[in-house]
């Protein structure tokens, strides 16, 4: 059995998105019926409505920073219970018994895990997203939402949240550490608020100086501009740790030689096109080049609880679900500060 829920979706790579019914599954023994309250617009978002990355499925019902009401739980749930304030990231499902998903890393399943949209689950029926009513999932998938942190301001932390605090972890920033955010947008005002909050001391990086006062304002101790070529010899073998957030192809061999011996640097963003380096910009400070993927349940419910102790939600802009096309435009133009949040209640 299945139930209709309203949604938006998109019904080719050309088309806009548009008001629709899609199915749900009904609960089965281990499943969370949530009521969707705010789903966050993220990037990638964008990229696998537009076909950017290949692969799309359509129609799709994009949307993976889902935060909401727990309505209906199965028969064999223990981790939720109704009334319970949930959220939902990237994925749904995984195979749980490869090496990566008995260490908590189901972002790196082996077998392949099951996107939250856009991919076709195990039962052999696709998935839909989060810019719609309701949703359902496998407890196993489900975070908690901590009460210290507010339903629309946490709804981002599933993607973009994770996606900075997993590496940000993994590479150790924090007291004595100096780490460099690239990029001030969705993902890399995430990681300024977390890089500051763990004790490291932050720059930001960007394109011109005109977010240097929420950076700041953020827990930024410093602001340079990447437009400026000064910037790359004044900051020459200064960092342990960046964060590259955007999704352009940068001069690679230009933010390497900004890192100290031992240093690393950390990709986030998915450029659309290969990118290239000079392997001497490694070799010459055993300089680290790197990639981060989201997080696994685990750490993603970690995030979560370490956000609400120190106070961090997204900042955002919330909108109604007649405005997502326009806000597509707007992201893709830079013209959000710092992340699109849908009122689901307008669907």
């Amino acid at each position: 059995m299945t139930t209709t829920v309203t949604a938006y979706a998109a019904a080719s790579a050309k088309a806009p998105l548009e008001r629709t019914t899609i199915p749900r599954r009904a609960v089965r023994e281990h499943d969370v019926l949530i009521d969707i309250k705010f789903a966050g617009i993220c990037h990638s978002d964008i990229h696998q409505v537009r076909d950017e990355w290949g692969g799309a499925k359509f129609p799709m019902v994009p949307g993976h920073e889902i935060a909401g009401i727990v309505t209906e739980v199965g028969s064999g749930v223990t981790k939720h219970a109704v009334g319970d304030r949930v959220g939902v990231g990237c994925f749904v499902d995984s195979c749980r018994e490869c090496e990566n998903c008995r260490n908590g890393d189901e972002q790196y399943c082996l077998k392949g895990g099951t996107g939250t949209y856009n991919a076709i689950g195990t039962d052999g029926e696709p998935t839909y997203g989060g810019y719609s009513t309701h949703v359902v999932v496998d407890e196993h998938f489900v975070l908690r939402i901590p009460e210290g942190v507010e339903l629309d301001v946490a709804a981002p932390l599933l993607c973009a949240g994770i996606t900075l605090y997993s590496p940000l972890k993994h590479w150790n920033a924090g007291p004595g550490k100096k780490v460099a955010i690239v990029g001030m947008g969705g993902l890399g005002h995430m990681g300024v608020k977390i890089a500051a909050a763990l004790g490291a001391e932050v720059t930001v990086l960007s394109q011109s100086l005109r977010k240097q006062d929420d950076a700041k304002r953020f827990g930024a101790e410093h602001y340079f501009a990447t437009s400026d070529e000064a910037t790359f010899q004044q900051l020459a073998g200064h960092f342990d740790l960046i964060v590259n957030t955007v999704s352009a192809n940068l001069d690679l061999d230009a933010y390497l030689g900004l890192l100290r011996v031992d240093g690393t640097l950390v990709n986030v963003g998915a450029p659309e096109h290969p990118v290239s380096l000079n392997v001497f910009s490694l070799i010459g400070g055993r300089r680290s080049l790197a990639g981060s993927m989201i997080g696994g349940i685990r750490e993603t419910q970690e995030m979560l609880d370490f956000c609400a102790e120190h106070g961090l939600g997204a900042e955002i802009e919330l909108i109604s679900a007649d405005r997502i096309n326009e806000a597509y435009d707007r992201v893709v133009e830079s013209d959000v500060r710092y992340r699109f949040v849908i009122d689901t209640a307008t669907i």
